[in-house]
């Protein structure tokens, strides 16, 4: 019998149903770790201090995951960035007030070499996660490497591949704009690699 493959796998498991091939019992998926599927509501969020991506995905055990909503917070350069990070806070306040979200997941801040860059790119990423903390929600952060491997199930996937396995998981009629689709994606590992 054929091993199955990792996207086989993954499928298996946002679906809930067992695949051929697959762990047999529940001695054996829980000896080498076999999720239960998610389920519940996850804002993603890959945060930036002009352009965030917001997403909002429902994952409901034998279904395809629902995007209920996605949109890039864009904010202007005249703007300070105080206005900046007031505006990103009350936006993922908003978002947070559309549907019961379980957990919030963000993309890490890949490494930087301009101080000043990480250090706006934190305070982004920190008014993204006070607007959460502050309703009393569960917060996770994965580095862009693991949110790839999950997703695409290669670490140095593009952009592109990302978007297009988006946009196919979630069976959209077209691609969500970048950082959208880095949201999404985000949102995605983390249901993928959810452990209770």
């Amino acid at each position: 019998m054929a091993k199955p493959t990792s996207r086989a796998l993954w499928t298996a498991k946002l679906s809930g149903k067992p695949i051929k091939g697959s762990l047999p019992s529940q001695t054996a998926a829980k000896a080498f770790g076999q999720r239960k599927p998610y389920h519940g509501c996850i804002l993603g969020i890959d945060p930036s201090l002009r352009s965030t991506g917001l997403a909002l995905i429902t994952f409901t055990p034998g279904q395809t995951p629902k995007l209920e909503f996605s949109r890039t917070v864009k904010l202007h350069t005249t703007l300070s960035l105080a206005e900046c990070l007031g505006a990103l806070f009350q936006a993922v306040g908003e978002t947070l007030q559309r549907v019961t979200v379980r957990e919030v997941v963000l993309e890490q801040t890949i490494y930087v070499q301009n101080r000043q860059t990480a250090q706006v790119l934190g305070a982004a990423r920190g008014a993204a996660i006070a607007a959460a903390a502050v309703r009393g929600l569960k917060i996770a952060e994965y580095p862009p490497l693991r949110v790839k491997q999950a997703v695409v199930g290669f670490g140095r996937a593009g952009k592109e591949q990302v978007a297009g396995m988006v946009c196919s998981l979630l069976k959209l009629q077209e691609r969500l704009p970048p950082d959208e689709s880095d949201a999404a994606a985000v949102a995605l590992c983390h249901a993928f690699t959810f452990r209770e």
